[in-house]
């Protein structure tokens, strides 16, 4: 055995390891291939023009986002000039990031024109993942992506919703396609794809991405003036409500990455701390959920 002083002069020579560079939370997808299990979305926080200040917020963002385990970016032609704000933000990161974006509207010729912006405005020869954006005209559009995925033009296929009522729609889409994702909303708030759509895509091996995490605001919100509690900073390593909720979505195993929608890059910052410590067990989420929701 090590002598106490023995122990202290080891200590004492070892690196401090920052908590940036702790090995982060990662989530396989289909192929093998590991992501960070907290990711960047662009819905209203990137809606912005090329002139404005906002961009740098924006920059600022997506360098927090690589600075602190990151990698995921989701956006889409329904959010406005979000795709090239982040063409713009995201020049000289191409290596370090995984972009998504979406197809959103009706019409086989009208999807290949949005496919084909989607490259230019990310400025992009070749897309990581694109979705087919709330299910908008859904068999056309999958049948495109996957002309462009044997082009060499696309890497993943996926599919979206934000609401518990298309849920079932995703199922049936999710069992008769070979997808490689799907995009869902879940949170303490929003719980129903626990009991549907996450089962699924485990039992499918389709990666999910969680959109909606802080139900648009609306938990934090029911938190507002409330501590941390003191056991899930000491239990789970949660510095922020933020931590909490996101920990209480990553706890499920089917979830891939989580989706937070920001160009703050202090809520970045913050939103990426939740890939470090443990995870609740169950009798934690449900601590967790009476703090939030009683």
């Amino acid at each position: 055995m090590l002598s106490r002083r023995t122990l202290l002069t080891t200590l004492a020579v070892l690196p401090i390891i920052p908590v940036n560079a702790r090995a982060a939370l990662m989530r396989a997808i289909p192929g093998g291939e590991e992501f960070p299990a907290v990711g960047l979305g662009t819905w209203q926080a990137f809606d912005i023009d090329a002139g404005a200040p906002q961009n740098g917020e924006a920059s600022a963002a997506l360098q927090a986002l690589i600075d602190h385990g990151g990698r995921l970016v989701d956006t889409s032609p329904m959010y406005g000039r979000a795709e090239a704000a982040l063409g713009r933000a995201a020049q000289g990161h191409a290596d370090r990031l995984y972009l998504a974006s979406k197809i959103f509207t009706s019409g086989e010729a009208a999807g290949r024109v949005q496919f084909e912006s989607s490259l230019r405005l990310l400025k992009r020869e070749r897309m990581d993942l694109m979705q087919v954006h709330n299910l908008v005209d859904t068999a056309v559009h999958l049948k495109t992506l996957r002309e462009q995925r044997e082009l060499g033009r696309l890497r993943h296929i996926g599919i979206t919703h934000y609401v518990a009522s298309a849920h079932a729609d995703l199922c049936r889409w999710m069992r008769n396609e070979s997808l490689d994702f799907v995009q869902v909303n879940y949170s303490l708030l929003e719980p129903e794809a626990a009991s549907t759509v996450l089962p699924l895509a485990a039992e499918r091996g389709i990666g999910v991405l969680i959109n909606r995490p802080f139900a648009e605001g609306a938990l934090f919100n029911r938190v507002r003036g409330q501590a941390v509690p003191e056991w899930a900073a000491e239990e789970l390593g949660c510095s922020s409500w933020a931590q909490c909720l996101l920990k209480w979505i990553l706890a499920e195993p089917a979830v891939t990455t989580v989706l937070c929608g920001t160009r703050n890059p202090r809520h970045v910052a913050d939103n990426l701390g939740a890939l470090h410590g443990p995870l609740p067990d169950a009798a934690q989420r449900r601590r967790l959920a009476n703090a939030v929701l009683h």
